[in-house]
């Protein structure tokens, strides 16, 4: 669906004109302009215009403005600048009004051309968490027939039939959100008119800027309103429609300023000049440059408005009265008369402008809000598949998924351990590196034996010189060796300290929403550890007293030996090279033997223990807690996870919602 072309000439007889209306404009009588100002609308524009604020409507009810900007009008002003009269001439219904801050929550007024039927509306807001209905919060004493007050667990609802108590009903719900007084609130208030005498217009009302607290008021009571505009400003999706009273220095307006902030070249900022007929004689032209643009320079321009005064509200003067009052004023008027032909003066203008100005602005902004959907729903989708389901609550449901769980768990402890290869947590290349570095540590200890002094002085017995015995031979290789033992525990304990953490990562991703189970896995695994711990300690002192004994094939002996020297020896020859002179290359020859012996003994020593047996006690253990009565407490899950997963539904409804909607808008 596309509008372009579809609105003709936007005017502001009526709501909307054609062409050949605008040029009887001038001359139309009274009770015509009364007519129109009921709603004359054409019915292609009407069939043009309703589906695309319908769409942003419908999105903002399911609650997809809490994931993503909507294209929005939002209302901002000074206090006293006018906003609420405007808005009042906009809707014809009477808001609150008053001194100070009458605005304390952002008020959503979506204006609905009903034909046909008889005035309508609907508020509804979102309920504090601890709130239930309460009849005391409704406004007034009102009839039966008169009021309908539906309440869900977290909404309000009322729907009302009388135009007069939109003012208590908006009051009351402005006080059950903000509480009686003078205080502000973030939370949304949507009053939905229906009625065959307003346009068809979606805006938000938000608390004109204070300057100086009221007694009541907190003292930042003017940054909290600037944070709550701020928040719906900024957004490029907004369109900001500020209010500015004719009387007072445009360049000095708060609004003004902060809508400049946020739009510096004036692309989304339209600008309402109100109480006209309060400016200065002689400024008239000062205030035609501003509506001209030529002051302060913005795309989407300005117009001025004359809305009911203090006086006409207390003389109940009819909003059709006061428009046809607004129209004469600014017909009559020496410097502002210009403005009516330009289209830049009157509510009904200002209806027509906002409208097409909101239309314009949706059809722009829907395919990217579409494709940035699409993109959240897709998110969500995998969040919720991580996050997972709960467990069931009924006994034997909860026994199966604990059976799943705790399955799903021992697979992967039985791949991390079986080094099967995995992408992102391949344990075993952290070990063969660890491993590595043992081995870089035992050729660094190797040594040529060949320091005389050491082999005829330290290890000299009652020989005489020359001579050599075995014992000698043995002590040294013995001494050597045993300098290893410390450096192998603290191998052992290295590959202690990443396997546990190898499992504990298993255990944190399997077990991830399930504290108690979590907790009791990785008490597991630190118990089995340690008992694994104590035999691999016990097994690797073992094999350092084994070592103490010096032996090795003569064939593996006698194949290093004659690589270190490089000469041949064979066992036939064993007595030949018993000589003293030998005797550093034979001592280098059996400790290269041992070293390559540790290389390998220990890591596949310390793998048996600390990782395969582990796992195999591990996934005993672990199906042992299936005897326990405690399954629900088991799988308790914390209160984080359980609120992220239903956050994470919520989010799923509205953009699926959301998705369907705007399937919908574009296949009609």
């Amino acid at each position: 669906m596309s509008s372009s072309g579809k609105f003709g000439k936007m005017s502001s007889s009526g709501f909307f004109s054609s062409p050949d209306q605008r040029s009887d404009e001038d001359s139309d009588s009274s009770q015509n302009e009364s007519q129109k100002m009921r709603g004359e609308v054409h019915s292609h524009l009407e069939e043009s215009i309703r589906p695309y604020i319908d769409l942003i409507d419908t999105l903002r009810s399911v609650g997809i403005h809490k994931d993503l900007a909507l294209p929005t009008i939002v209302v901002i002003g000074d206090q006293s600048s006018g906003k609420s009269s405007v808005l009042e001439a906009l809707s014809g219904v009477a808001l609150p009004r008053g001194n100070g801050i009458v605005t304390r929550c952002p008020l959503e007024l979506r204006l609905k051309k009903v034909p046909g039927v008889n005035w309508k509306a609907v508020l509804t807001y979102d309920k504090k968490a601890d709130e239930s209905v309460n009849s005391s919060n409704f406004a007034g004493p009102i009839k039966a027939s008169k009021l309908v007050a539906q309440s869900t667990q977290n909404q309000e609802k009322i729907e009302f039939s009388d135009p007069s108590l939109v003012e208590e009903h908006v009051a009351a719900a402005q006080n059950e959100l903000a509480g009686k007084g003078v205080g502000i609130r973030d939370e949304l208030i949507t009053l939905e008119v229906m009625s065959p005498d307003v346009c068809d217009l979606t805006l938000i009302d938000l608390p004109g800027i204070a300057r100086v607290p009221v007694e009541g008021q907190p003292e930042d009571i003017g940054k909290q309103i600037k944070r709550l505009i701020m928040k719906y400003i900024k957004k490029h999706e907004t369109i900001n429609l500020v209010v500015v009273p004719c009387n007072t220095d445009i360049a000095t307006t708060e609004a003004l300023k902060m809508a400049q902030e946020v739009d510096p070249e004036g692309i989304r900022t339209v600008a309402i000049l109100t109480k006209p007929d309060l400016i200065d004689k002689g400024t008239e032209k000062t205030v035609l440059a501003i509506v001209h643009n030529k002051v302060i320079p913005l795309r989407k321009g300005y117009i001025m408005v004359k809305c009911r005064g203090q006086q006409q509200i207390n003389d109940d003067i009819p909003l059709e009265e006061a428009a046809q009052m607004e129209r004469d004023f600014f017909q009559n008027h020496d410097y502002f008369r210009c403005l009516l032909k330009e289209d830049n003066a009157t509510i009904k203008s200002l209806a027509v402008k906002l409208t097409q100005d909101l239309v314009d602005h949706i059809e722009k902004s829907l395919p990217q809000l579409q494709e940035q959907i699409k993109k959240q729903l897709w998110s969500v989708k995998k969040a919720l598949k991580d996050c997972e389901d709960g467990p069931p609550e009924d006994l034997e449901g909860a026994k199966e998924f604990l059976i799943k769980t705790l399955n799903g768990f021992n697979e992967e402890i039985k791949s991390l351990s079986s080094g099967e290869p995995m992408t992102e947590k391949n344990m075993f290349a952290q070990l063969r590196a660890e491993f590595k570095k043992w081995n870089d540590y035992l050729n660094s200890t190797k040594t040529s034996f060949n320091n005389s002094n050491e082999l005829s002085e330290n290890y000299r017995g009652m020989e005489l010189p020359g001579f050599m015995n075995y014992r000698m031979f043995q002590k040294i290789l013995q001494d050597h060796v045993a300098k290893l033992k410390d450096p192998a525990m603290n191998l052992l304990n290295a590959i202690k300290d990443l396997i546990i953490k190898q499992f504990t990562d298993v255990v944190s991703e399997c077990f991830q929403n399930y504290h108690v189970l979590q907790n009791t896995t990785k008490d597991k695994i630190n118990n089995i550890q340690l008992t694994q711990l104590e035999k691999a300690e016990q097994r690797i002192s073992e094999q350092f007293k084994m070592e103490n004994r010096i032996y090795t094939q003569d064939p593996i002996f006698l194949k290093i030996l004659s690589e270190i020297t490089n000469e041949t020896f064979s066992e036939k020859e064993l007595p030949v090279f018993d000589k003293q002179c030998k005797y550093s290359q034979m001592l280098e020859a059996y400790y290269e033997i041992v070293v390559q012996r540790m290389a390998d003994q220990l890591p596949l020593m310390i793998t048996f223990y600390m990782l395969q047996e582990t796992a195999q006690l591990l996934t005993i253990d672990t199906m042992k807690l299936l005897e326990k009565p405690d399954v629900h407490e088991l799988l308790s899950e914390d209160s984080d996870v359980s609120k992220r997963r239903k956050d994470l539904r919520a989010r799923l409804n509205r953009l699926t919602s959301a998705t369907k909607a705007i399937s919908i808008f574009f296949n009609d």
